[in-house]
C-alpha cells in the first residue's frame, strides 16, 4: 500500500471514531507502528490530525453527533438489564466511578434516586446527573473528544490518581482467557487509573463481548474478578471464566 493510500485510510478511520491508538491504526492499515507515526506526521503537517500520547485525533470531524449515541443503540435491552442489576450493588452514600462506556451509562440511569458521589470522565453521565439533587458529580477533566463524549489524556489520569472510590463500573471491548481488552490506548490508561482508585471493580459486558478480543489488553482476568453480563449469554461462553475464578453475574432481562 502506497503512503498516500495509507494516510487516506487513516483519515477515514479517524473520521469514523475521532481518535485511535497507534496500535489500532497499525492494525487497520497493516504496517508497523513506526510507519504509522510517519504517516501521522504527514497528516499533522497537512492540518488533518493531531498526534497525541499513544495515538492521534481528528482535528475537524465531519459531524458533531456523538458516536456514543450510535453505539448505545446496540444490544439496548441487554445493556438496560445490566444497568438495573449493577445499580442494586450500590449502597447509599458510596462513591462510585463510572467510565464512558455505553453499558455503564445504563448503570448511571438507575442510580439517580440514591444519595451518591459520582466520579466520571463521561459527558453523557455528567449531563445525566446535572440536575440530580442527591448526587454530587466529579468530572475528571482532560482532553475532550466531543463525538465520543469522553475526557481522556494525562490530565484525566492525574485527576483519577487522587481519587478513592468504593466501586468502579467499567466497560471493555471484549474478554477472553487472556484478559480484558479495549480499542484505544488512551482509554486503557485512564481505565487502569480507575481500577487503582476503586476498592471494587465491576466490568459491565453484554454477552457479545464474551470471547471477543480487541486491540489493546487492559488487564488479566485476575485483575477483573467481577463481571456482569446479561442472561442471554451462552452458558458455554460463561463457564470458562467462572472456572478461571471470575465472579460472573447474569442480569435477568
Amino acid at each position: 500500500m502506497q503512503p498516500e493510500e495509507r494516510q487516506k485510510r487513516i483519515e477515514q478511520y479517524l473520521q469514523q471514531f475521532e481518535f485511535a491508538s497507534l496500535e489500532e491504526l497499525a492494525e487497520q492499515v497493516g504496517v508497523s507502528i513506526s510507519t504509522v507515526r510517519r504517516d501521522l506526521a504527514v497528516l499533522e503537517a497537512a492540518g488533518t490530525v493531531r498526534r497525541t500520547h499513544g495515538g492521534a485525533r481528528l482535528l475537524n470531524p465531519r459531524s458533531d453527533e456523538f458516536v456514543f449515541n450510535a453505539r448505545d443503540t446496540h444490544q439496548l435491552r441487554e445493556k438496560e438489564a445490566i444497568g438495573r442489576y449493577c445499580s442494586e450493588m450500590v449502597r447509599e452514600g458510596e462513591t462510585v466511578i463510572l467510565d464512558a462506556g455505553t453499558t455503564v451509562y445504563h448503570v448511571a440511569k438507575h442510580l439517580e434516586p440514591k444519595r451518591l458521589q459520582i466520579i466520571t470522565n463521561s459527558l453523557p453521565v455528567a449531563n445525566l446527573f446535572g440536575a440530580a439533587m442527591r448526587i454530587e458529580t466529579i468530572v475528571t477533566g482532560g482532553i475532550l473528544y466531543p463525538r465520543l463524549g469522553v475526557l481522556l489524556g494525562p490530565l484525566a489520569v492525574e485527576a483519577m490518581s487522587h481519587m478513592h472510590a468504593d466501586l468502579a463500573f467499567m466497560g471493555a471491548g471484549g474478554i477472553t482467557a487472556e484478559g480484558l481488552f479495549n480499542s484505544h490506548a488512551l482509554l486503557i490508561e485512564l481505565q487502569r487509573a480507575m481500577m487503582r482508585a476503586a476498592r471494587r471493580v465491576v466490568f459491565c459486558l453484554d454477552h457479545t463481548k464474551l470471547g471477543r478480543r480487541t486491540v489493546v489488553r487492559l488487564c488479566s482476568l485476575a485483575e477483573a474478578p467481577v463481571v456482569v453480563t446479561d442472561a442471554g449469554a451462552d452458558p458455554a461462553a460463561v463457564e470458562p471464566f467462572r472456572k478461571a475464578g471470575l465472579e460472573v453475574h447474569l442480569a435477568p432481562m
